[in-house]
């Protein structure tokens, strides 16, 4: 068994603090540096590999960590290593709401006026 601190090389809180377990992360498909040329890190970690591999399609942090059989406070790092080297995105989750084609008005002043009478 590898020992957390040694895959983190030390490290025990993320540089980023944006990251919640619902946070959705994916793989770039192709990465590009600040010229444009095609990104190609050199030693990953074999964690940032299975990461990259994984993420192929969209999880959400705390599935990531558990497909790793990481701690969240371990995988966090390791995803924020890669969201840094421009090879990994990560974004809020959508809300139902806007996956559905917006917020209907009409159904959230239903439900605000509804609470307000309890």
């Amino acid at each position: 068994m590898v020992r957390p601190y040694t895959v983190t090389r030390g490290r025990t809180a993320p540089e980023r603090d944006d990251f919640t377990l619902i946070t959705v992360i994916t793989t770039v498909e192709e990465p590009l540096d600040e010229f444009g040329r095609p990104l190609r890190p050199q030693r990953l970690q074999p964690e940032h590999r299975l990461i990259l591999d994984r993420c192929r399609r969209p999880l959400a942090v705390a599935e990531v960590a558990a497909a790793l059989g990481l701690p969240v406070s371990v995988a966090k790092i390791l995803l924020g290593d890669l969201v840094g080297l421009g090879l990994l995105t990560a974004r809020a989750p959508l809300s139902m709401a806007r996956a559905a084609g917006g917020a209907r008005h009409d159904l959230l002043a239903a439900v605000r006026d509804g609470i307000r009478r309890l």
